[in-house]
């Protein structure tokens, strides 16, 4: 019924603009098997190798502004509470990928350095161990370190591609996060069918995570458990389908083993034409309940989420709603991005039953002669989190009753246009948060800058 009710709403809103000029096409495309085969344009193992990568730098300045809330070592190896945490960090990304070796089942590698520089190495300002800077276990700050980030081999036959190794995944259940100076991998095998013109199929097993900010792999662990608890098997599988131009829809499923089973449902619509007047909808639903051995106990929760977006030329507002309907948090596999729902920010606002709304305004300013600069502000609330009927025994909830808290933020980004820095870009984010006391994310500002510059070797 809650999917009845907002598929509705998407429906409603998007009827208010039906008389702007719509350039994209509203007109259903029928699904039917593609004519090329990528696999018969290979270009052979070598003749097909690029190697390129990206060079990053990561900045990070937060400020706890009522108790302190980060922890660092003292010479004597005793922790100390601060106010404050400061990191600083350089990283490189060198990705080698062969190109597909020519015939009907095509093999190629990729192979990804990755490497990380601290630029602040006092351990007390470091605050380690934490997931920006590697430290050692007593908050020493590791000046350098290296980690092989991909390593997979492909097996292509016409555009069907399974992977297997350590390797980059996209889904809504399981996704690299991108938010530190390296991204995460996951271990294991998947493959991706792309054979139809509008329809394409995801399925996956991975067994271990290569962290943002740690050398080794580890086991499956989801985000916001209170206990050490592992997982050794996430399976996945997933469907993309894109019915006309102007709506794209995925279902995707997923398995922790011993711990939840996953559902998500989402929607991307868009209707108009910014020049004149443009309205962007989308909608994301995920069911999380526990499975197998349940080691983090009862889980039985719903997250929904839906953003309508308004714009006209460089203008943009967006309004989103978001609600989690569950005694527990509604959680993710840890070191993964796989939350696809709009109040993703510096919170999740993802507290049992809570509710939440964001509202946002996005300039662009290509349509005043500055093509790549962009500057966006947000403000967001989370209010009615209650853990205080959970009888699960994973997450650590029974304190929160009534809790509430916001945010707001700006920032500004520009990315490079022509010449030898095309696409290299420059991202500063200053936010504040605000929360009751039991919520999780604390009292804090906190500024960051990332300069990004990406560059081809072959």
């Amino acid at each position: 019924m809650k999917i009845i009710i907002v598929a509705a709403l998407i429906a409603s809103f998007s009827a208010l603009s039906v008389t702007q000029a719509a350039p994209v096409s509203q007109a259903f495309v029928e699904t039917t098997i593609k004519d090329d085969k990528t696999q018969d344009t290979a270009s052979g193992f070598v003749d097909g190798q690029n190697v390129s990568g990206l060079t990053r730098n990561w900045y990070s300045r937060e400020r706890a502004t009522k108790g302190p809330i980060y922890k660092h070592f003292n010479a004597d190896g005793s922790k100390s509470s601060s106010h404050k945490r400061d990191n600083w960090v350089q990283s490189t990304i060198v990705d080698y990928s062969s190109g597909f070796t020519q015939g009907t089942v095509g093999f190629a590698i990729q192979v990804a350095a990755y490497n990380d520089i601290a630029l602040e190495r006092n351990r007390a300002d470091v605050g380690g161990p934490n997931n920006r800077t590697l430290t050692d276990s007593t908050g020493n700050v590791e000046d350098q370190w290296s980690k092989m980030g991909l390593a997979n081999i492909k097996a292509r036959a016409s555009n069907t591609t399974l992977t297997i190794g350590r390797q980059a995944v996209n889904t809504p259940v399981l996704a690299v996060y991108g938010n530190r100076a390296l991204p995460s991998s996951f271990e294991g095998a998947s493959l991706i069918s792309d054979e139809f013109n509008n329809l394409s199929f995801q399925g996956g097993v991975y067994d271990r995570v290569s962290p943002r900010t740690e050398q080794s792999q580890t086991s499956l662990r989801t985000k916001y458990e209170a206990h050490t608890t592992e997982s050794n098997r996430l399976s996945l599988l997933g469907v993309d389908y894109k019915p006309s131009a102007a709506l794209s829809t995925s279902l995707y499923s997923s398995e922790l083993k011993d711990i939840w089973r996953q559902y998500y449902v989402g929607a991307k619509h868009s209707l108009g034409d910014r020049d004149e007047l443009s309205l962007n909808s989308v909608f994301g639903y995920y069911h999380t309940q526990d499975q197998g051995k349940a080691l983090l106990g009862h889980i039985d929760n719903d997250a929904y989420s839906l953003a309508l977006t308004v714009a006209h030329q460089a203008h943009s507002v967006t309004l989103a709603w978001q609600q989690v309907i569950g005694d527990e948090y509604f959680d993710v596999v840890g070191d993964s991005g796989a939350n696809y729902l709009a109040n993703y920010l510096y919170s999740d606002y993802n507290g049992p039953n809570e509710k939440s709304m964001r509202i946002g305004y996005d300039l662009n300013m290509v349509y005043y002669g500055v093509p790549g600069l962009t500057l966006n502000i947000y403000t967001a609330r989370g209010w009615g989190i209650d853990g205080t009927h959970y009888t699960g025994t994973g997450y650590n909830v029974r304190n929160l009753d009534g809790e509430h808290h916001y945010e707001y933020g700006i920032g500004v980004g520009y990315v490079v246009q022509s010449g030898k820095l095309k696409d290299s870009s420059l991202k500063a984010l200053y936010w504040t948060h605000r929360a009751s006391a039991n919520q999780i994310d604390g009292n804090l500002n906190e500024l960051r800058i990332i300069t990004t510059v990406p560059f081809k070797l072959m």
